[in-house]
């Protein structure tokens, strides 16, 4: 009888251990190092915002959860354009990825770089933070992905060697570097420029060398790279894009962690994307635009468009918005069309 009753209390024991501590069981099974990538370091703001994230996850996984950071895509070789295809199949573990970068195996992100779509910052609010942004982390998850929040990493400015842009003619035969976006090689064509892809690595010295003529990029990756210093002395200003980051995580990765875990995760992102928002629009959304003040007295000449002059590029680059709107999705435009329309200014 002793033994018997032994016996059930072991047994009992060992059922409360099973019950009681399914995270820890879980937890076993973590991985001691996850991967995540990103396009560029800490020095700039998208990367900031790694790191934030991934010091928030730790912190509230006590640990179970430690995120190392692989920028310069460093896991596909520094190609851009794989970093979608690679987070699904697992070769990254998370990212936070460019909509530009991930637009060629997500077709309807491209929405966010139809020309001259998002006047303003708070038309770009108006979509990832609104009903167009819920449908894209659908479109998502569909795609194979866990999205769990926004960025940015902000408006696209063109800067070039040779002279000052005011209007698409003066972009004539320049040899611009881009991502490698179709919509993108579509865009500078139109505008009469040579749109030259190649990776972000590769450009710098092609700048320093006199190979390539320009870019276009957001200006806090102009100051953290000191493009000054390879030739960019002219800044035109110009919101003709913005490239929204997306928080993700693979999805066998996600389903690995315990749903305590994942929420976490979730909320880390969230607070780590609000974050890093402001830290990519510093500068230029305070008044006098400090930014801009900073990059001249670098002896960078800047242009800043008038409602007359942007409307001039908007204009050449009308057939290409038109040619891309069926695309992206003729429902999905004409809904961040209203909610730009809609944006409280």
């Amino acid at each position: 009888m002793k033994l018997r009753r032994t016996l059930l209390t072991a047994a009992a024991a060992a059922a409360a251990l099973t019950l009681g501590v399914p995270a820890t069981a879980q937890a076993q099974n973590y991985k001691s190092e996850y991967r995540m990538s990103l396009v560029v370091g800490t020095a700039f703001p998208w990367g900031k915002g790694g790191e934030i994230w991934a010091n928030k996850v730790k912190e509230k996984t006590q640990g179970r959860i430690n995120i190392k950071l692989y920028p310069g895509v460093s896991l596909i070789q520094g190609d851009q354009t794989r970093e979608f295809s690679a987070l699904r199949q697992g070769v990254i573990d998370m990212a936070i990825g460019s909509t530009i970068n991930w637009s060629p195996q997500v077709k309807q992100l491209n929405l966010f770089s139809l020309p001259f779509l998002m006047p303003d910052y708070a038309a770009i609010d108006a979509l990832t933070q609104g009903e167009v942004g819920k449908q894209m982390f659908t479109i998502l998850d569909k795609a194979g992905v866990v999205p769990l929040a926004w960025g940015e990493n902000g408006y696209r400015e063109l800067t070039n060697s040779k002279h000052a842009v005011k209007t698409p003619a003066d972009l004539k035969g320049l040899k611009i570097r881009i991502v490698g976006s179709p919509l993108f090689i579509d865009t500078f064509t139109a505008l009469g420029a040579n749109p030259t892809q190649m990776s972000w690595a590769d450009a710098q010295p092609a700048f320093a060398s006199g190979a390539v003529d320009g870019q276009e990029n957001p200006l806090s990756i102009f100051t953290a790279a000191k493009l000054q210093n390879v030739g960019q002395k002219y800044v035109t200003m110009w919101h003709y894009v913005a490239d929204p980051l997306v928080f993700v995580v693979n999805k066998d990765v996600w389903n690995s962690w315990t749903p305590a875990d994942r929420e976490a995760v979730r909320q880390a992102a969230v607070e780590a994307g609000k974050e890093e928002i402001v830290i990519a629009r510093k500068g230029l959304v305070e008044p006098g635009q400090p930014l801009l003040k900073d990059i001249a007295a670098m002896g960078v000449t800047i242009t800043e468009l008038t409602p007359d002059e942007r409307a001039a590029f908007v204009k050449v680059t009308k057939p290409v918005y038109d040619k891309w709107k069926p695309q992206v999705g003729t429902d999905l435009v004409n809904m961040a069309e209203k909610a730009i329309a809609a944006r409280k200014k």
